[in-house]
Formats: C-alpha cells, sequence, structure tokens
C-alpha cells in the first residue's frame, strides 16, 4: 500500500443524494429506493477511486447527512426525546438531523457548529442522563461488506472516541469522564467485529488534537487509547492495524500501540520539523498528507516530490496521502463545460487529485522525471493569470486621501436621518424573500433559452411589486426589492465582477443535504486571492486501526 485518501465526496457530482433525499422527505420514494441510490453513489465513488490506482479506499465516509452523527447513532447517543417518537431507524437518524414534526411528536433538530476551519457544518451529540452507550447495526458495517463484496480494499472508518466528547454538548451534570468506560468498550467491540468482517486498517478520526492541550485533555486520550488499544491486541487478529492522524501533539506515539501515523503536511507546516525533532518510530508506517483535499488548484509535483524526499530521511514507510477529505472540493473537472479549457488546466477537484496522488508515487519510486512530471513542471512555468492594465493604473494613482471616507461620519448621519426621516427604531428585513418555485422556474426558462430576458425580468419586476405592497401594508419602513433576480448572492455579484469563475457542478457539501457551488479567482483572469476553503485537517488528528 502506497497510496490511500481520507474521504471522498459523497453527494453525488450532480446532487444525485440531496433531491433523493428530499423526495424521501416528500414521501415521493421509499426508504429503499433512497437506500439504493446511496449505494449506486457508492459504488461509483469506490469505483472511481479504484480506477485512479488508489491502494486504499475508505469506507464509512459517506453519510446521509453528517458522519459525526453516524458515530453518534451507532453509539446509540440518542437523546430520549428523538427514542420516544418510536420511529424507524433511519427516520429517526433524520429526526436527530432536521428535526420531526408529526404524528409521532414534535422535535427540534440537533444544533449545527463548523467542522473546525471548513464551510462544512456538522450535527452536535448530547449526553445526558438518559444516555446509554451501546453498538448499534448501523451503516458502518453494512458500508464495509458491501465494499468488500465489491472487491474493494476498504478502510472503515468513524470519528474517535476523545474527539467525539470534545465536539459534544454534555447536559444534567455529566462530564465527559463519565461516559469513557462505555465508550472503551463501545468502541473495542465495533473494532472487533470490523476485525470479524476482515477489516486490515480501521480508521478513527481525531482531530480535536488540533486544540491547545491541557494535561487533563492529553490525560483523557490517553486513558481511552490505553484501553482500547489494550482490548484491541487481545482479542483481535494481530494482522490488524491503528492509524492516527495528528498535528502539533504526538502524546507519548511509542507507547500507544497504533501502527500509522497520519501527518498534513500542507497546512500543517510544522510537522516536518516535528518528525525530524522527535523522531518516527520505525515499526510505524506514515500516513503523508501531501495533497490539499481543500483547495481547488493542480498541486507542483516538483514541490512536493522535494517534501517526499525530506521524509523518506525520518521515516521508512510512507503513505501518500490527502491533507484532508476530499469531501470539501467539487466531484470533478470533467462536468465543467463553460470554463475555458486555458483555466481548467490550473484546477483539480477530487477525481483529478486522485491521479495526482497516484503520479506523484510513480514518479517517487521511478526515482526519476516521469512525463506527469516534466508535463506538471511546464504547467507551473506558465503564468496562471494575466493582470489588468487598467486595475494596476487605478491602484498606482490611489492618494492617500482616497482612503479617507467624505463626508465626516457625523455630517453623513445628519444628511441620512433628514433624507430617510425614519423612526429610532426603523423597522426592515433581511432583503430576500423567498425563491419560489415559480421563481425558481422562471430563472430556469430564461437559463434554457425558453424565455426572452425581457419576459424575465418582467416576472421579476411583477414579483417585487407584490411583495413591496405587502411591505407596505405591514407598515415597514425600510422596504426591499426581494432579490429575485438572483440566485446566490456571491455568485451574483462574482458574475457581475472581473476576475471570477463559477462552476457548473462544483457543488460542495455544507451540511446535510445543502451544496454550495465552487468559486474560484485567480486562474488566468486576475491576480490570485487567497482560497476560501481552509483544511479541515490543519492541525488535525486522525486514527486508524487495522
Amino acid at each position: 500500500m502506497t497510496t490511500t485518501i481520507i474521504g471522498y465526496p459523497r453527494i453525488g457530482a450532480h446532487r444525485e443524494l440531496k433531491f433523493a433525499t428530499q423526495h424521501y422527505f416528500k414521501q415521493r420514494i421509499s426508504a429503499q429506493e433512497l437506500q439504493d441510490t446511496a449505494k449506486k453513489l457508492r459504488q461509483a465513488n469506490w469505483h472511481t477511486i479504484k480506477q485512479a490506482g488508489i491502494d486504499q479506499i475508505p469506507t464509512g465516509d459517506f453519510s446521509f447527512f453528517d458522519t459525526t452523527l453516524d458515530t453518534a447513532f451507532l453509539l446509540n447517543i440518542v437523546p430520549k426525546r428523538y427514542q420516544d417518537l418510536k420511529l424507524a431507524p433511519l427516520d429517526e437518524y433524520f429526526a436527530l438531523a432536521r428535526g420531526y414534526q408529526g404524528e409521532a411528536g414534535d422535535v427540534k433538530a440537533l444544533s449545527m457548529k463548523k467542522w473546525f476551519n471548513t464551510n462544512y457544518h456538522y450535527l452536535v451529540p448530547e449526553f445526558d442522563q438518559d444516555t446509554q452507550i451501546k453498538v448499534r447495526d448501523w451503516q458502518l458495517f453494512a458500508q464495509f461488506k458491501e465494499a468488500k463484496a465489491a472487491g474493494i480494499n476498504a478502510r472503515p472508518t468513524l470519528v474517535g472516541p476523545y474527539t467525539l466528547l470534545h465536539l459534544s454538548r454534555f447536559l444534567d451534570g455529566k462530564q465527559p469522564a463519565d461516559f469513557v468506560a462505555a465508550l472503551v468498550d463501545a468502541y473495542a467491540e465495533i473494532i472487533g467485529r470490523l476485525v470479524d468482517e476482515g477489516a486490515e486498517w480501521i480508521q478513527l478520526d481525531e482531530p480535536a488534537l488540533v486544540f491547545d492541550q491541557t494535561d487533563a485533555d492529553r490525560a483523557l486520550f490517553k486513558q481511552l487509547y490505553t484501553a482500547i488499544l489494550s482490548k484491541k491486541r487481545r482479542c483481535q487478529d494481530p494482522t490488524s492495524n491503528l492509524l492516527w492522524r495528528c498535528h502539533g501533539f504526538v502524546p507519548e506515539p511509542d507507547e500507544l500501540a497504533f501502527d500509522g501515523l497520519g501527518l498534513d503536511f500542507i497546512e500543517g507546516k510544522v510537522n516536518l520539523d516535528l518528525l525530524t525533532a522527535q523522531g518516527f518510530p520505525k515499526d510505524k508506517v506514515l500516513f503523508a498528507g501531501v495533497i490539499n483535499g481543500k483547495n481547488i488548484w493542480r498541486t507542483n509535483y516538483d514541490k512536493t516530490l522535494a517534501l517526499l524526499g525530506q521524509l523518506d530521511d525520518v521515516a521508512d514507510k510512507i503513505v501518500l496521502s490527502t491533507s484532508t477529505s476530499l469531501l470539501h472540493v467539487p466531484y470533478t473537472t470533467k462536468n465543467e463545460t463553460k470554463i475555458d479549457p486555458a483555466e481548467l488546466r490550473y484546477l483539480a477537484f477530487a477525481e483529478e487529485k486522485l491521479t495526482e496522488l497516484r503520479e506523484l508515487d510513480e514518479a517517487r519510486h521511478a526515482k526519476r522525471e516521469t512525463p506527469a512530471v516534466l508535463a506538471n513542471r511546464h504547467l507551473f512555468a506558465t503564468p496562471r493569470y494575466e493582470e489588468d492594465p487598467a486595475i494596476n493604473a487605478k491602484i498606482a494613482a490611489l492618494k492617500p486621501e482616497d482612503y479617507k471616507r467624505l463626508p465626516a461620519r457625523k455630517e453623513r448621519l445628519a444628511i441620512q436621518a433628514k433624507e430617510f426621516n425614519l423612526p429610532i427604531l426603523p423597522t426592515t428585513t433581511i432583503g430576500s424573500f423567498p425563491q419560489t418555485a415559480a421563481v425558481r422556474k422562471n430563472r430556469a426558462e430564461f437559463r434554457k433559452g425558453n424565455i426572452t430576458e425581457e419576459e424575465y425580468t418582467a416576472f421579476n419586476h411583477k414579483e417585487e411589486r407584490r411583495w413591496l405592497k405587502i411591505q407596505e401594508e405591514l407598515g415597514l419602513d425600510v422596504l426591499v426589492h426581494g432579490e429575485f433576480e438572483r440566485n446566490d448572492m456571491v455568485e451574483y455579484f462574482g458574475d457581475n465582477l472581473k476576475g471570477f469563475r463559477f462552476t457548473e457542478n462544483g457543488w460542495v457539501q455544507s451540511y446535510g443535504t445543502r451544496g454550495v457551488k465552487h468559486r474560484s479567482s485567480g486562474a488566468t483572469w486576475s491576480a490570485p486571492t487567497r482560497s476560501p476553503w481552509r483544511s479541515p485537517f490543519t492541525r488535525r488528528a486522525r486514527r486508524i486501526s487495522r
């Protein structure tokens, strides 16, 4: 094994999972039909990864809503208010994810937070006095069996116990320490069941190690894994292995019986220094995150191969990996037909990053400049963007007084108060009104060329007038026009500014069924700007057992 990835996108290249899930919510399809769609998407992902030449493929990275929720659900961390609904497992899962209002009762969804420094959101598990941790027969086991049956060298994946405790809410006076013993038993059972099914590696993600660790944090982590690994060694096949991915904090790696250490070398800038200073255990495998899992730009092979050369000096066994799950980038550039090929060649989405991994691995083992390396060097020798002389001239002509807003704030306030004549506490709305089916249809028909621009605009003006009248009748002080002419706000303004390109199918999961379309700045059309995505595994730790 020389290549792997942490995870892959799961919503479908054309958001098939989103639409199937929404149809299920509206009772247009059955639970079995939803499961069938999910299976097709998983199988397609595995086929793509395998065809790309990646040696080890993760399972358990697929989710109907959120992988943190998947782990909590697997461990029966389901508050009583949801269990009291007496729903089928899939519906109970969705009740946690999005709430439930129906004949069985009325509950709100679990709270949601951003997943570290990404645009992805996870559901926050809740521990309380009624929490009874036990292993449920949830999708982790079924997906592993499914992959093995398809001939996939699968690696089951779930959130580790330390991160689960760190990211959860604790109610009724409960504390993380109250659940350590039960979690140890549950994780040991999960590992045992997966090994019995033939798992060679089991991945436990521990990204919470990115936070500053107190002595109590370190003690909790060591307590959890010393107990879990002791059970692993007593009850499991000796071929089983554990990989642990972390940044900046390595709690006694020689004392813990994991079999591999994964490090992010993209945003974990200090990891090479840490390895050089601390050394790396010779009996363990280094899973090196050298492909940026959240960035949509091509990888510079020369720089990456130089990094791998340095890693060879400190580790005997290295597996090339992505720095993050590829969940945070779109599926493939093959679905983009409107971006100029001269610009598109600089982009690498999930599928293209698989190719980059394989080509880097081939070059590393060939110990020579392969055709792929030479082509990549030529790409990076070509300017990625063209500067705009007019903008440069305007910037050069700026004077200190141009940075001063005139008139002064006090004078502006007086002018505004006179012109607007608003009450002390004026009423208004945020600005956007619902994008109804009729509004979306109008936009879709215009994009397809089925209606003229005049017809499209006339419909929008009609909606604006209707909603302005409603606001006036309600007595609002500041009226808004509803923004019916736009879809996503960022896309609307980006389309009207130089320097941005918007993908057609560059959807990235934000949470649950919600996707956002990737936008890029800086390829060959303007000076590059900072990417809007940051790594989810920056200073991140991850464990795997086999």
